[in-house]
């Protein structure tokens, strides 16, 4: 027996009040049927009507035209539909949100709740009891939700749009809510998002469930809105993420080059080579993905947080403390010393998960990818506050800056592999061995891998070569004992070096440094301030004294140093590091709003600064993380 079909009430098909609206009549039906069909439609609308709404409705696309002349209605049709409506319905009583959501008085989240179930909002339900916002924080925050495409304005009333029912659900988790009501919002979520795609799948043919699956993993996170504008589309926005989805690493060694998808789907390349640009490099989407190069044309693509990457995560986390923690332990106890390096822990990590997580022939491309993965780990876990104070971060930065790698910007520019780059260097030495930049350089690339016995060699081979540079190697082998926990010896090698050159004021500030991370308070201040009584309008001495108090925890002192720092010379190039270091001070000391001021300052100087690039992102992401945490602590107020 055929479904029966729903029919619109009355007051839709005659009003009161005007005209019979055609639109909504269509759109009830479709809402309250799976499919109609011409025939049902013409017991309500004469054909000549019928036909004409149809094709407005198609063409706006609010409606479907499926196979045997049947009809459907869209997601886009849905919201049309309750918008024409709800002039026709008796007002519903107003949904608001649970006391678990009320209770951390964030207006951002209530007004999605609310939007999201409710078919609509006015502005005075935002007033009215119980969330009672009052005018100025609901403006603020109504239009940054409307900015960023979660809430939409229609004749005077708020709706959740597509994008805003993404937020939504992921809101939720913020929440100590019942899992089930969660699921049944992620359900709803998956019926929207499986209905397309079930008809890209079947016109594509692609049947493999593993496939299917992580389309609509990177579906449900990656919404079409975002990326509308530059691909109106669906269906080419469906083929990007196929691509995504078919390199997967868990796919290795099978792959397919964006040359012969493009050619076999149908899509220009340049089209795909863009947006899959801009979705893993730009970061359009909050999502991180991460991609292992095989080479130029074999690239695989994982997403953060879903389960390959999960497993990954737990396996370097584990790896990275066991590294962190044994280092401090051996840093405490001066009789021994710990030899771990950061590449002997990459290695070990490798061991883990190739074979088992990643295919064995993936184990190059992931040792490239995981130095960077760490850092990013790093980042994620100062934001989260779960392992790492973010001042243990400042503190290795503000050693970083102490260092003193000056060689050639022509040899080895970027770090991208070890064999690839001590190869290209070797090459080089051979044939110009006198040309002592290119040693620097090589000392470069030991560092930046973490090959400290390697290096130590190569340092003592420097130094029989450059005798007339022993001030400056012996200072590397200085930092590389430091490095290796050795923090002792190092001193002892910068107090024979002051023998001979007594009155260099580096080595002087060198010395300082040495004697803070022994944790000799007054030795190395002492130090600062004779430097200081010498050169009193020395804006780096000032800095470098104010950066030892912070780290002795005496934030109003610091202060005052950055400040001076300042006040002799604004336009260093490490300007913006006093400005980040003196806007830590005062959120330390509780000046939030100067605190966010310098800050911001800080950020503002390092687009002007001569600093390399990677040491100014560095000292912005540290900017950017005291800021937010700054802003949460004024939220909990």
């Amino acid at each position: 027996m055929p479904t029966p079909i729903n029919y619109p009430p009355k007051e839709v098909i005659k009003p009161i009040f005007g005209k019979t609206n055609f639109e909504l009549v269509i759109l009830w039906m479709l809402n309250n049927n799976e499919v109609c069909t011409w025939p049902n439609f013409k017991e309500m609308i004469k054909p000549s009507t019928l036909s004409i709404y149809l094709q407005k409705l198609l063409l706006k696309e609010l409606i479907e035209k499926k196979e045997f002349n049947q009809y459907t209605i869209t997601p886009k049709g849905r919201d049309r539909f309750y918008e024409l409506s709800q002039a026709t319905r008796q007002k519903k009583k107003l949904n608001y949100p649970p006391k678990t959501i009320l209770w951390k008085r964030n207006y951002d989240h209530w007004i999605l709740w609310m939007v999201y179930n409710n078919n609509s909002c006015k502005w005075s339900d935002f007033l009215n009891e119980p969330l009672l916002i009052n005018n100025s924080s609901l403006s603020k925050n109504m239009n940054s939700l409307i900015e960023d495409g979660f809430v939409k304005k229609e004749n005077k009333e708020y709706r959740i749009t597509q994008l805003g029912k993404i937020e939504y659900s992921v809101m939720l988790r913020d929440y100590d809510l019942d899992r089930q009501s969660i699921l049944e919002e992620e359900s709803n979520r998956i019926k929207e998002v499986t209905k397309n795609a079930l008809k890209f799948f079947k016109k594509y043919r692609i049947i493999e469930d593993e496939t299917r699956f992580r389309f609509l993993n990177n579906h449900l996170r990656l919404p079409h809105e975002i990326i509308k504008q530059s691909l109106e589309s669906e269906e080419d926005f469906f083929k990007i993420l196929l691509y995504l989805s078919l390199n997967h690493p868990s796919q290795y060694p099978i792959f397919i080059s964006t040359k012969k998808f493009a050619k076999k789907y149908g899509l220009e390349l340049v089209v795909l080579e863009f947006h899959v640009l801009q979705i893993i490099e730009k970061k359009i989407y909050p999502i991180q993905f991460f991609k292992l190069e095989v080479d130029t044309d074999e690239i695989y693509y994982f997403q953060a947080n879903e389960k390959l990457e999960r497993m990954l995560n737990a396996v370097v986390e584990e790896h990275i403390t066991k590294f962190t923690y044994l280092n401090k332990l051996y840093e405490e106890d001066k009789d021994k010393t710990y030899s771990t390096t950061l590449e002997a822990t990459i290695d070990a990590i490798l061991d883990e998960v190739c074979g088992s997580l990643f295919h064995e022939g993936l184990r190059y491309s992931l040792k490239k990818l995981l130095p960077s993965y760490i850092t990013y780990l790093a980042y994620k876990v100062e934001k989260e506050k779960k392992l790492i104070d973010t001042y243990d971060k400042l503190k290795g930065l503000i050693w970083h800056e102490v260092q003193t790698y000056s060689s050639k910007k022509y040899l080895v520019q970027e770090f991208t592999n070890y064999e690839e780059n001590i190869k290209k260097v070797n090459k080089a030495l051979s044939l110009d061995p006198d040309q002592f930049d290119l040693y620097v350089a090589k000392e470069r690339v030991l560092i930046y891998f973490n090959k400290y016995d390697d290096l130590l060699m190569f340092l003592d081979e420097m130094l029989e070569k450059f005798p007339d540079e022993e001030k400056d190697i012996k200072i590397k082998v200085a930092y590389i004992l430091k490095e290796k926990r050795n923090i002792e010896e190092g001193l002892e090698i910068i107090n024979k070096l002051l023998k001979n050159y007594s009155e260099d004021t580096k080595l002087l500030t060198y010395k300082a440094y040495w004697l803070q991370y022994l944790n000799r308070k007054e030795e190395a201040v002492e130090i600062i301030q004779d430097l200081i009584e010498r050169d009193p309008d020395n804006s780096n001495y000032h800095d470098t004294y104010g950066e030892m108090l912070m780290s002795f925890q005496d934030y109003e002192s610091a202060k005052n140093e950055f400040l001076k720092a300042i006040e002799i010379s604004s336009d260093e190039w490490y300007t913006f590091q006093t400005h980040i270091k003196l806007g830590i001070c005062y959120k330390e000391l509780g000046k939030f709003k100067l605190a966010i001021e310098k800050l911001e300052s800080g950020i503002k100087y390092a687009e002007k600064s001569k600093s390399d690039l990677q040491t100014k992102q560095k000292w912005l992401t540290i900017a950017n993380l005291f800021k937010a945490e700054i802003e949460e602590l004024e939220s909990e107020a």
